[in-house]
């Protein structure tokens, strides 16, 4: 990845690192509290279309080798140390690109969140539910895959990664 000329003056690593912790903090606080309040398996509408649960994900995003005999806890602990000492290069490698740092910042924040879980529990805790009837020929009963705010915050970051390659292409022109 080529460097890129940034406006202004780029924050530095600390706020980078910040950012992440603050996802990390929020997406442990957020598992504190529904382990706290909720059983295995709970369910709790909210509205129609959102419910909080408890759900525990042993494998990857939509349980992707949840089945395994349970390698994959060691795996997915590895790969999110490796992704998030990467992470940190890159931010090093390009401090002036504010939405790139941004996006890689809430992906390690993410994958960090999940790693602690992975460390402490053995599996990932999920909690948030969306049901959207189009959604019913792909998920059961149209209920997407239960996730947390570290997922959330690793979507967010790849929806920004991409946003930010988009307009550096543009630039490019």
């Amino acid at each position: 990845m080529a460097k890129r000329s940034a406006s202004g003056s780029a924050p530095g690593m600390a706020v980078w690192l910040g950012l992440a912790l603050v996802v990390i903090l929020t997406d442990q606080l957020t598992k504190t509290l529904i382990i706290g309040a909720f059983e295995l398996g709970d369910t709790r509408p909210v509205t129609s279309f959102f419910n909080l649960v408890r759900w525990h994900n042993t494998g990857a995003a939509f349980s992707f080798l949840a089945g395994a005999s349970g390698w994959q806890r060691w795996f997915f602990v590895g790969l999110g140390l490796v992704a998030s000492a990467f992470i940190i290069w890159m931010i090093r490698s390009h401090p002036g690109e504010k939405l790139f740092c941004f996006a890689v910042s809430m992906i390690m924040g993410g994958a960090l969140g999940n790693v602690i879980d992975r460390l402490i529990h053995g599996y990932v805790v999920d909690f948030l539910q969306f049901r959207f009837s189009i959604l019913e020929p792909l998920f059961h009963g149209g209920f997407f895959p239960s996730f947390n705010v570290a997922d959330s915050a690793i979507t967010l970051g790849a929806v920004c990664l991409i946003l930010d390659e988009i307009l550096r292409v543009r630039r490019s022109r």
